[in-house]
């Protein structure tokens, strides 16, 4: 007997949970689950914006929108992969170094000697609550070919390059300044996917150069915040402790620190990919792509391909295999970052041979 009532409470207890969720799932299946299956089938047909891809008129062509991103030759496929290129460059450029300098700003504001540390988390966060659109064509004036900061280059001796019109990369000009302007005969023969090794290797143009550095300016203030937050969090008793154990002050950031702040760098390393895999308004403003298609990214390839060539089926499939790279890339670096199996016995961590006395 006393079974069944505890069965009877269990049921009303799990009904009346569903009961409270029921207007999120519902919310979420209507504006997240369902445009996204609509999506999908979209990804499938041949839909080019005329009328309703789901009454049946829209040509059903099942993979062929992704199977010309990577296997066919023809321009969708060299977009793509010209796209995958600048993105991957733009990746490798600007997650690394925002997680870096978020974290070297949240030490600096962490630190109880300096003065105004208000100020500074101020002045810090400011460019990431500005409009990006804004910003944006601030920085078009800055980097035009007679803006401030070609001025200043000049100040110094050296001659600033078009940043809007070379479509060359940084690679590219590194080894054009000493000779070498022609790409040698084994990296220009051929390449993966349509591109010749000689472009793989181009490294980001200077104008992706001027987009990384206008987002690495302004979504560092985000994250810094979020390193202050676990900064504060790391317990003082641990780093006085490893201070008595003579440790120096690179040997506590290194083995006391970066440990506590784990959770908060795998968070922050994430959101910092994915928000660099879908970079767009700073493309749209800024460059469309060009010069020669070296600021064209998947995202913004997307864009294009539904919204101006009305080729909504690979428009979609576009933005399915981007979601795709996202989430491996994603899974892959929890792996990478994930704890590793503890220490044998007396090989532990040196800051705990000592261990404070309370009192």
């Amino acid at each position: 007997m006393g079974k069944r009532v505890a069965r009877g409470v269990r049921s009303n207890e799990n009904l009346a949970g569903w009961l409270f969720v029921a207007p999120v799932v519902v919310i979420l299946g209507l504006f997240l689950l369902l445009p996204i299956l609509m999506a999908l089938w979209v990804s499938l047909t041949d839909w080019n914006g005329q009328g309703s891809p789901f009454t049946g008129r829209a040509p059903f062509v099942g993979a062929d929108n992704y199977t010309r991103l990577f296997a066919e030759e023809g321009l969708a496929r060299r977009d793509f992969m010209t796209s995958l290129r600048n993105n991957a460059y733009y990746v490798a450029i600007v997650v690394p170094t925002q997680t870096a300098l978020a974290l070297g700003l949240a030490l600096v504001v962490n630190n109880r000697m300096l003065r105004g540390r208000g100020f500074f988390r101020t002045a810090f966060y400011f460019p990431s609550v500005t409009s990006s659109v804004a910003i944006s064509v601030v920085f078009l004036f800055l980097f035009a070919n007679s803006g401030a900061v070609n001025a200043l280059l000049g100040m110094l001796g050296v001659r600033g390059p078009q940043w809007f019109a070379d479509p060359r990369g940084v690679l590219h000009l590194l080894l054009g300044a000493v000779g070498v302007d022609a790409p040698p005969a084994a990296l220009a023969a051929g390449g993966p996917f349509g591109l010749s090794w000689w472009d793989w290797l181009s490294g980001p143009s200077v104008a992706m150069v001027s987009i990384i550095t206008l987002v690495v300016w302004t979504t560092s203030g985000t994250f810094m915040l979020m390193f202050l937050a676990a900064l504060q969090n790391v317990p003082v008793a641990l780093d006085e402790a490893s201070t008595l154990d003579g440790a120096g002050r690179w040997q506590r950031f290194r083995h006391v620190t970066l440990p506590m702040i784990k959770p908060t760098t795998f968070l922050v390393l994430t959101l910092g990919l994915i928000g660099s895999w879908q970079v767009f308004d700073q493309v749209y403003v800024m460059s469309q792509g060009e010069p020669a298609k070296t600021t064209l990214t998947p995202a913004y390839l997307s864009y294009r391909t539904a919204f101006r060539d009305f080729d909504y089926g690979s428009g979609a499939a576009i933005s399915f295999v981007l979601f795709l790279i996202i989430i491996v890339l994603t899974l892959l670096q929890r792996r990478l970052m994930a704890d590793r199996e503890p220490a044998a016995p007396g090989r532990g961590r040196w800051w705990r041979r000592r261990v404070p006395e309370g009192g």
